[in-house]
């Protein structure tokens, strides 16, 4: 099977495969300062919430890297600055303020040390989240697996794959685990409008793995749900609040509609830092609106008439009574939530700190 490429590393400075060029080009972007890190977020050249999370980690190390301070207080005072300019970047997804906290909460810890070991200290963390990331998605592929054992055809939106993680991704991590033992699985790859996620990145990894699929307008998923061709929904998370609702990509929430409508399972696949416990339901998430030309133009093709009204919210939040199972690396939560989800990010914490 091909691989997926890793999405985010470090070569001297952070490195990402520009998502904007896919499928047409692959294009290596290096972020030389912190202000590219941000824009790199800001206008989706990385995107997925893991994904996110890693570039802000090696964000906070790039910011440390390229501070003159010459005491720990003063680089720890810079990094306080910088986690503040990246959580803005984008504010649904809530893998970008984990990692920049854990990065900031790394350096308050080590502020003992002399600027350029904490600098080094830092870049290593960063590594670290990466590596976890990468362990994780593969560990919800196994969990997620199990769920899959009778299923033929997916249903999948946006795109919670490799490209949105590390390298193997999380809504497609389990599609990718059952093609992996042999077992025959085809996967309907919904286009996401406005952004055409779907067809631009999830198509393309599928294809890349030797994954059967079939692209399909979001329009189109109401009917293969009525034909009986769709036997589950497996979809990623950009934040999971405490009680179990889902914040996800823009269409999500319809999808979970048809799915209860037409008594079809709804999976939501997402490591547990995507978990936040501070925020008690879908209601409290932010969510990011994004420009209109993303709705008015395709590419810089205009699609709408000059001057129109444009709405454009980037996320949707699915209820919690709407999602089937929520498959994270530590295991699979079924409802009620609440209880589960919070054991989950407690285990997963303390597996952390013994690393």
């Amino acid at each position: 099977m091909n691989e997926v490429p890793k999405t985010v590393w470090w070569d001297d400075v952070p490195c990402l495969i520009d998502q904007l060029r896919l499928p047409a080009m692959l294009d290596i972007v290096r972020c030389e300062d912190l202000n590219s890190v941000i824009e790199a977020i800001r206008s989706m050249q990385v995107r997925g919430a893991p994904a996110i999370g890693i570039t802000a980690a090696y964000g906070m190390a790039l910011a440390a890297k390229r501070s003159t301070a010459q005491t720990s207080s003063k680089l720890i005072e810079k990094l306080v600055k910088a986690k503040s300019l990246l959580d803005a970047a984008r504010p649904t997804a809530i893998n970008l303020a984990w990692a920049t906290q854990r990065m900031l909460d790394i350096a308050q810890a080590n502020a003992q040390l002399e600027p350029d070991q904490l600098r080094q200290r830092l870049l290593a963390e960063a590594e670290t989240i990466r590596d976890q990331d990468e362990a994780m998605c593969r560990a919800i592929g196994q969990h997620g697996k199990t769920l899959l054992a009778q299923t033929r055809n997916v249903l999948t939106h946006c795109n919670a794959g490799g490209l949105a993680t590390a390298a193997y991704g999380t809504a497609l991590a389990p599609i990718r685990a059952v093609h992996e033992d042999g077992q025959p699985i085809h996967v309907w790859v919904d286009e996401t409008r406005p952004f055409l996620q779907g067809a631009r990145l999830t198509a393309w990894e599928l294809q890349q793995a030797g994954i059967d699929l079939t692209l399909i307008t979001d329009n189109m998923a109401a009917y293969f749900m009525q034909q009986g061709h769709v036997d589950c929904i497996i979809v990623g998370s950009d934040r999971i609040a405490a009680n179990g609702d889902v914040a996800n990509k823009i269409g999500t929430y319809g999808l979970a509609v048809l799915a209860k409508a037409h008594n079809i399972p709804l999976y939501v696949a997402a490591p547990t830092s995507t978990i936040d416990l501070q925020t008690a339901n879908g209601a409290a998430i932010p969510i990011e609106q994004r420009s209109t030309q993303e709705v008015t133009h395709i590419g810089q093709q205009a699609i709408a008439a000059e001057g129109i009204k444009v709405a454009h919210p980037a996320f949707d939040v699915t209820p919690a009574h709407l999602v089937t199972a929520i498959i994270t690396e530590q295991g699979i939560a079924y409802p009620p939530f609440a209880e589960q989800l919070h054991t989950m990010v407690e285990a997963a914490n303390a597996a952390n700190a013994r690393q």
